[in-house]
């Protein structure tokens, strides 16, 4: 099972993505917050894979809060009605998994759960081509705007190993794990621990901030990484 944390301050809403996630059979909403501080307790109370957390939340919000779970070991998959890249690129360098928006369909919604359960990245396709155009510094990435990659030095990248380096372009084309095993020849665990030692030698929170840097080394290097 996949035990969820729902966070979202108004009760229908929260009532609503509780009903959805309970009606899957691979998923239990194991608690619910109202607001950024409870959704931090309930958390590191019950130490679900995956929260679910509004944004726009009181006592503390949901960018704030995700930047608190930071290596908790709990994926955070952000859920808003907003898109404006404020929130976007707060949510990923907070260190989220994913960002969806609510308008989002009740199947896409437990797939994204289920997705960022098995530890991989989920951008709504309504704010895919923005990242693209940031990352591929064609918005503010280039420019030091809002967009900008976490920075990670020179003597990082050249602890990666070949093989890590082929794993972190294929992740920065949005590939998933299994994806990544069928092209590269190699079994998913094996993928899995790759992407994790790329987490903990680049200094990245989540696979998504992997992605953005594979994004900015290939727009920098024709060659890609």
């Amino acid at each position: 099972m996949i035990r969820v944390v729902v966070a979202e301050d108004q009760w229908a809403v929260r009532s609503g993505l509780v009903m959805i996630l309970d009606a899957a059979p691979d998923i239990e909403v194991v608690a619910e917050a109202a607001d950024g501080e409870q959704a931090v307790a309930e958390v590191r109370r019950t130490a679900p894979d995956v929260v679910l957390m509004d944004v726009r939340m009181p006592r503390k919000d949901g960018i704030t809060a995700t930047r608190e779970l930071a290596g908790s070991g709990t994926d955070v998959l952000i859920l808003t009605t907003f898109d404006l890249d404020e929130y976007v690129f707060g949510a990923l360098r907070a260190g989220a998994a994913g960002f969806l928006l609510k308008n989002i369909e009740a199947g896409e919604l437990t797939e994204a759960v289920r997705v960022v359960a098995r530890g991989e990245g989920m951008i709504a396709p309504a704010v895919t081509r923005r990242l693209i155009a940031e990352f591929a510094g064609i918005g503010g990435a280039r420019a030091g705007g809002p967009g900008r990659a976490p920075a990670v030095s020179p003597a990082a990248l050249a602890e990666l190993t070949p093989r890590e380096r082929e794993v972190l372009a294929r992740v920065g084309e949005g590939l998933s794990n299994q994806q990544i095993a069928r092209r590269l020849g190699i079994t998913e665990t094996t993928t899995k621990t790759h992407v994790s030692r790329i987490l903990a030698k680049l200094g990245l929170r989540s696979r998504v901030q992997a992605a953005i840097i594979a994004q900015e080394l290939g727009a920098a290097d024709p060659e890609g990484p």
